[in-house]
């Protein structure tokens, strides 16, 4: 299992919440007040936060925006991973993505898997690369973002931990834009 290196220095993430809703606003958001406190309690940045309905086309631009935003790292979405047909923050996530980062939902789903059992089933939580900005696609739930945050996200955006993390590789996220 992996550990964290004390001997190595935290660099903190620049981070943007993007919570995906037709019915919630900045009151009552909480699951991106969950990632939101999750994420500067541990040292990171919150670069932006916004909401957007559950359209495709919005979300997917939004991404992109926040993508090319080069004070943006990371982004995490939450909402719209579910089976329902308004639920399609996966197919716009996709439609940004570079690369898929396939074993981030995998791993999401035997995390939830412990917690809630078979009805992790239903979420298609998912996490990719573009522009040199990571992406990561939640469920729309409190837990679930706590759950990601806790137990996979936390530790793989942090420098220190070993034997390897998303923080150290992330100035070759784009080194095929830069190749002549």
């Amino acid at each position: 299992m992996g550990r964290i290196d004390e001997t190595l220095e935290f660099i903190p993430c620049r981070i943007a919440v993007l919570t995906v809703s037709d019915s919630r606003g900045e009151a009552d958001d909480r699951s991106g007040d969950t990632l939101v406190e999750r994420l500067t309690g541990a040292g990171h940045i919150l670069a932006h936060r916004a909401i957007v309905r559950d359209e495709r086309a919005d979300i997917a631009a939004q991404l992109r925006a926040w993508c090319a935003d080069p004070q943006v790292d990371v982004i995490l979405s939450t909402g719209g991973t579910g089976l329902t047909g308004r639920d399609v923050t996966v197919e716009a996530h996709r439609d940004v993505y570079e690369k898929e980062i396939d074993a981030f939902g995998v791993v999401f789903t035997q995390v939830s898997f412990a917690k809630i059992g078979t009805s992790a089933v239903q979420s298609r939580a998912c996490g990719g690369v573009a522009q040199g900005t990571y992406l990561f696609a939640l469920p729309g739930s409190p837990g679930a973002c706590r759950d990601a945050w806790d137990e996979i996200l936390s530790l793989q955006l942090d420098y220190r931990h070993r034997p390897c993390n998303f923080v150290e590789i992330m100035p070759r996220l784009d080194e095929h834009l830069r190749r002549k």
